[in-house]
């Protein structure tokens, strides 16, 4: 009796997972560059290297991975490791994939916590978090041009934006653009949304269900993490305005430079740019809140990828599937900008933290350069800003 994996690809061999384990730590400590280089990595690896799967085979299921909520590249992993191994390998790659980031950043915001005050460490952070902005500016900028595919959706990320900066919540937004996609596809097509189209909707109205105003706790933590993995979409840079809205404008837990810290503690590190989310949980929650801000953010993508998964051939012939992931992309690429805006406020201090940032992102323009030496680069741009001064 064959498994679901196997019926959709039959001409993979079973692995084990222990194999499925050793590959995924590996690319967990490897991965920099955010969503793009870990797929890049993932491909090179496991389609090259090792032909798990075809090249096709890889597109589709990265593509059908963009269409539910979360981190595309790591539910990317997940669903990797049940195509080769199975139930017990769809946990255990997807959690090897996310454990090396979630220790090295919980290293980095214990350090903060305590040094965070000191002149040198205040001297890389000057440094680097310009290199930040200058990486959302790129991601925002490669993407953007991918998801405004028509004039509708231009204007779709035009209103996102401009609803965001009149205050409204995120959630409500993607919520519109939710109704919204879905009267498109309906009138486009003359009928009602296929139901696969209908489960990452689900998720955002379950997300949004979960926001209720209450006084700060290790639940609360918990919760609102949980409600960001249910309903961010796009790549890991959209996880800036959803942190932004809750713990920044709304709950008052983060500064923005402290929002800026635990995202360039993402970026320094390999693995997914969600594992920030270890970082905003010990800055406010110690210990406990890092591991309950990790668990929170990560277990829809794994409850997502095991729902999905199954109905991976019928997602594939599905036009309005597309039509909702390309409203969905244009409105997070709308509240991209918005938060990049807000942001870099904090980041461009002087002269030459905005050199900093202005060539910085020419180079990420120009060249397939690493984000991670950028980063490194920043360290040292502040360090030798701190003994040019002193």
């Amino acid at each position: 009796m064959t498994t679901k994996a196997e019926q959709i690809a039959p001409s993979m061999t079973r692995g084990s997972v222990r194999e499925v384990a050793s590959v995924f730590v590996r690319l967990g400590l490897l991965a920099f560059g955010g969503a793009a280089g870990q797929i890049a990595m993932m491909r090179r690896e496991l389609v090259e290297r090792r032909r798990w799967l075809t090249e096709q085979e890889f597109l589709d299921l990265f593509g059908i991975m963009n269409l539910i909520p979360g981190p595309s590249a790591t539910e990317t992993a997940i669903a990797l490791g049940y195509w080769r191994a199975g139930w017990p390998a769809l946990v255990l790659g997807g959690c090897l994939f996310i454990l090396p980031a979630m220790v090295m950043i919980l290293a980095l915001a214990w350090v903060y916590v305590r040094f965070g005050t000191l002149p040198a460490v205040q001297w890389v952070l000057y440094g680097v978090n310009p290199i930040v902005i200058a990486i959302i500016v790129d991601a925002l900028w490669s993407l953007g041009r991918a998801a405004m595919k028509n004039v509708w959706l231009l204007m779709l990320g035009v209103a996102a934006l401009g609803l965001y900066f009149r205050g409204v919540s995120i959630v409500a937004i993607l919520l519109g653009t939710v109704v919204l996609t879905g009267v498109i596809s309906a009138i486009e097509r003359g009928k009602k949304q296929d139901r696969t189209a209908i489960l990452p909707m689900l998720g955002t109205a379950a997300g949004a269900a979960a926001m209720v105003a209450i006084p700060f706790s290790l639940t609360r933590l918990f919760l609102t993490f949980l409600k960001i993995g249910a309903v961010s979409y796009g790549s890991g840079y959209v996880l800036l305005a959803f942190l932004h809205a809750d713990f920044v404008t709304h709950l008052h837990w983060l500064t923005e430079k402290q929002l800026l810290d635990a995202i360039a503690a993402g970026q320094i590190t390999p693995g997914p740019v969600f594992a920030s989310a270890t970082f905003v949980g010990y800055i406010t929650g110690g210990f406990s809140g890092a591991l309950l801000a990790t668990a929170g953010i990560f277990l829809p993508s794994f409850v997502f990828v095991a729902i999905v998964f199954p109905l991976i051939p019928k997602l594939k012939g599905s036009a309005s599937a597309r039509t909702f992931l390309n409203g969905i992309n244009a409105a997070t690429m709308g509240l991209m900008a918005a938060v990049s805006w807000q942001l870099a406020r904090g980041a461009i201090v002087d002269i030459f933290t905005a050199l900093e940032a202005v060539i910085a992102f020419f180079i990420l323009l120009r060249y397939q350069i690493n984000a991670a030496w950028l980063i490194l680069g920043g360290v040292v741009a502040g360090f030798v800003m701190k003994f040019a001064i002193h």
